[in-house]
């Protein structure tokens, strides 16, 4: 009767340990908000150009060959494929953990026990009588040990789900990335055919101004203008020179951004800049504001990121309860290897055990408040990727807009101000124009030529941008 009563206060005194252990504090959680706007501008067409490959969005074939370079040899892109063979790592270990242990043991010793030991006391007794057995005792064993934690909580599988996540969310990192560097690359790219076309613009204008130099120092030979004249426009030439050398030097590091791109040295970009001014801006559909959520790697990641941390909370909650866990151990074991074949060496165990934190779980309450502020700032990452990715698209959308009405006004003054050249010329030889105005109007005629330029690279360039606003790139 009193062995009973002994057994029921163990039972209770495991419960009320148990339900200590089990006490969780509170935690506020946040939940994440989708909703964007309907459409952009009012527009609510769902044909969306991020849904183009982009190999067929960039057409030209040097571009798409330094691309494919790229996307074979970046060291930034290579370095993320391994963190995503850790993260499929990670994947395994989590997965190992919930599953039964089973290890191999062999050993082999001697012993020999101290002399003022029990075990010494009995070895002196084996030297008066030798026959009892060896004054050296030998230990050999072999066996197989079993432990296997109980997923009792589903501690265990929520953190495997979640490497998974994280796994996941690597991928639409690496995919991320890849869109960065083909709209890197695209940029830079055209950004090259643009400086190869300034470069044109400004030699062409050498020979346009040292053509009217000569020009003015025959005139001055002829008493009609002075060596003021002839100075003018002789510093304008050197000025003009000048200008060349830096956009050559534009054109070396912009190829050599490129290099380090497609992770080779330096060598020349094979591109055709002949018709960079004709470059086609194609008709963009940006379809509608939700499509973003699907479309971009980066939301897409930041979500997967949500989703584990939200899991990583309930790991942390798990340590609050009692950890489960099963033991056993089959093996043989005598003092001669010999006997270790023989049945009555045969060794064996099976236990059982609980585990729950009682006192001081300080470290266990911080570890579950962090995981759940954690999880609170992926909510407002999330929640920030989605408006920075429709930010970007409106902002690109109106680049667009605006740099084609630009472009059209300013091919309108470049031609207005080409005919000028030739005006203020043929009115200075004939003595009815300064020589003010035509080195006016062979300025004003050189600006507005790389300004119309300038304009359509920003063009190229926010066609480029669109298609990674809305997602396109890494498909």
């Amino acid at each position: 009767m009193k062995k009973i009563v002994t057994v029921k206060y163990v039972i209770l005194l495991f419960c009320i340990v148990g339900l200590g252990a089990c006490k969780v504090p509170a935690i506020t959680a946040k939940q994440e908000n989708k909703s964007v706007p309907k459409g952009y501008n009012n527009s609510q067409d769902t044909t969306n150009s991020a849904n183009i490959k982009w190999r067929a969005y960039f057409t030209d074939p040097n571009l798409i060959a330094i691309i494919d370079t790229a996307l074979l040899n970046n060291q930034e892109l290579n370095i993320t494929m391994q963190e995503i063979e850790m993260s499929k790592n990670e994947v395994m270990a989590r997965k190992g953990e919930y599953l039964p242990f089973v290890n191999l043991g062999l050993g082999a010793g001697v012993v020999k026990a101290g002399k003022y030991t029990w075990d010494g006391f009995s070895e002196d007794d084996l030297k008066e009588n030798p026959d009892k057995g060896p004054k050296y005792i030998g230990e050999f064993f072999t066996a197989a040990n079993f432990s296997w934690e109980l997923d009792v909580w589903k501690k265990l599988r929520n953190a495997k789900k979640s490497a998974v996540l994280k796994y996941l969310s690597t991928t639409e990192g690496k995919n991320f990335m890849v869109t960065n560097i083909i709209a890197e690359i695209a940029e830079s790219y055209y950004e090259l055919m643009a400086l190869d076309n300034l470069l044109a613009i400004v030699q062409q204008n050498i020979e346009l101004q040292t053509s009217a130099l000569q020009v003015v120092k025959l005139q001055k030979d002829a008493a009609k203008v002075t060596q003021l004249a002839v100075n003018r426009f002789d510093a304008q030439l050197l000025n003009t020179k000048n200008l060349q050398y830096d956009i050559q030097q534009r054109i070396i590091e912009t190829e050599n951004r490129i290099n380090f791109l497609a992770g080779r040295f330096p060598q020349r970009i094979a591109r055709n800049s002949a018709d960079f001014n004709k470059s086609p801006l194609d008709m963009i559909q940006s379809g509608i504001p939700s499509q973003l959520l699907v479309n971009r790697p980066d939301i897409r990641q930041a979500e997967l990121e949500l989703s584990a941390a939200k899991i990583d909370v309930q790991v942390a909650k798990a340590n609050f309860y009692p950890s489960f866990r099963l033991t056993a151990g089959l093996g043989f074991q005598a003092f001669n290897p010999l006997y270790l074949i023989k049945p009555e060496s045969i060794l064996y165990n099976l236990g059982g055990d609980m585990v729950a934190p009682l006192i001081n779980k300080n470290a266990i309450k911080a570890t579950y408040f962090n995981a759940n502020l954690q999880q609170i700032q992926a909510v407002y990452n999330y929640e920030q990727s989605i408006l920075n990715a429709h930010i970007e698209v409106v902002n690109q959308l109106s680049r667009i807009d605006n740099f084609t009405k630009s472009y059209e006004t300013k091919s309108k003054e470049v031609e207005i101000l080409t005919q000028s050249i030739t005006i203020s010329n043929n009115l200075f030889k004939s003595a009815r124009a300064d020589y003010m105005e035509v080195l006016l109007t062979q300025r004003e005629a050189l600006e507005s030529r790389m300004q119309q330029i300038e304009i359509k690279m920003k063009q190229m360039h926010a066609k480029v941008n669109i298609y990674k606003a809305l997602g396109g790139g890494w498909n």
